[in-house]
């Protein structure tokens, strides 16, 4: 039942390339920088990643990112990453963008072991339709679209059919957890984070204060150890290394 690593760069150690990924997050915050930087550091590449959205330029997945290590997003947010629209527009990355309800859900469900459930989100739209572009050649022409998803009526509704997604691993960040794995998420980190350690097969989740069995109330755990298979103690320092996406203040 004790689920902890030694090292972050331990806990990824057997992720190889090509291997699916959802990585918890949302802009900067809650993002499992330190596992990013270990799998960054152990060269992987070609990695098919499911997130909200892929960092900053600097940043988060941004870093995985800027090094050509991924090879396919499945996100609903470019954001503020000119790269990560650099490599879309040209070509040198597959991204599928989803309604960013729709893909929570399809991270949850999938995690919860259903594989697909219709949704009124993107009806009428490229989202159903198909169409949407994945990739682009290099003239900027479309090389591979979206296909058409099917769609169902329910009392005088239409609604599209999704499928559920799970990876083969997934990163995430928590403020507590034990060394069984239940988790508690602080303020907007309970953002992708849960959502993506469902998803994943095997969960490796970053914890800024590791906490023994029975010191976290059932009350308070947000995400079961169920879900998680490992867990890295973050020290004090790398707990507090926390960026600003955009700060913002008065004049």
């Amino acid at each position: 039942m004790d689920k902890v690593c030694a090292s972050a760069a331990e806990a990824v150690a057997d992720i190889p390339d090509g291997a699916s990924l959802a990585v918890g997050g949302f802009g900067l915050s809650g993002i499992p920088a330190v596992l990013i930087q270990s799998l960054h550091a152990q060269g992987t590449t070609g990695l098919k990643v499911v997130s909200n959205n892929c960092g900053v330029d600097a940043h988060g997945l941004g870093v995985l990112l800027a090094d050509g290590r991924i090879a396919r997003v499945t996100g609903s947010y470019v954001g503020e990453n000119k790269e990560f629209a650099r490599q879309y527009l040209s070509g040198e990355l597959e991204v599928e963008l989803v309604p960013q309800g729709t893909l929570a859900e399809r991270m949850r469900a999938g995690g919860a072991g259903i594989p697909a459930f219709y949704t009124p989100a993107g009806v009428g739209t490229q989202v159903a339709r198909g169409g949407l572009p994945w990739r682009h050649a290099a003239d900027g022409t479309v090389a591979v679209a979206s296909p058409p998803k099917e769609t169902r009526d329910f009392t005088g509704r239409t609604y599209v059919l999704e499928h559920g997604i799970t990876t083969d691993f997934a990163l995430v960040r928590a403020r507590r957890g034990d060394r069984h794995g239940n988790l508690v998420f602080r303020k907007s980190a309970a953002n992708f984070n849960p959502l993506a350690a469902m998803a994943g097969r095997i969960t490796v989740a970053e914890v800024e204060e590791l906490v023994e069995p029975g010191e976290l109330s059932p009350d308070e755990v947000h995400l079961p150890g169920v879900f998680v298979q490992r867990i890295v103690a973050l020290t004090p320092a790398q707990a507090a290394d926390k960026q600003t996406e955009k700060r913002t203040v008065r004049a």
